[in-house]
């Protein structure tokens, strides 16, 4: 079994997701510097601060996870190291995400937003329990795009 920790995250860990990690294809569009607000967020340390962390496994980086929290619900994101992706993890690396929100915060719902072309990671958040809820047109990387917000309903 996979054993992740999840941890405050570093000023070099973020410079690091920031600066290397690029997906291939149409995968790029979650490459950190496609969209210079978010990529200005996740490098400052004041507004990360409580709000995003590191995943490792092993000492290693291997994810992260945002984390906001609003009345009966948290709202999560994340990504996975590049090289890790398209190799059966996802479902795992979701799960632990889940479970470890759901300790932190005892809250109704967990939702989180995907972009409506990412097919393959809808599909392991359908197996994790979440549901799809609504497609909205959302501004990001210098223009607008269709994204999915999916709901999972937590046993509190």
């Amino acid at each position: 079994m996979t054993v992740y920790q999840i941890v405050p995250m570093t000023q070099s860990q973020a410079e690091t997701i920031a600066d290397t990690w690029k997906y291939d294809g149409a995968y790029s569009f979650y490459d950190m510097d496609q969209d210079e607000e978010d990529m200005a967020e996740f490098l400052n340390p004041a507004a990360r601060e409580g709000k995003i962390f590191a995943v490792k496994q092993k000492e290693k980086l291997v994810g992260f996870l945002s984390v906001t929290y609003e009345k009966a619900e948290t709202e999560i994101g994340f990504g996975i190291r590049p090289d890790l992706t398209g190799q059966g993890l996802g479902q795992s690396f979701v799960s632990f995400l889940v479970e470890t929100v759901q300790q932190m915060h005892q809250h109704e719902t967990i939702s989180l937003r995907v972009a409506a072309f990412n097919q393959r990671a809808i599909t392991v958040y359908e197996r994790v329990g979440f549901q799809q809820m609504e497609q909205f047109d959302q501004i990001t990387n210098g223009d607008v795009y269709p994204f999915i917000r999916m709901v999972l309903k937590c046993n509190i």
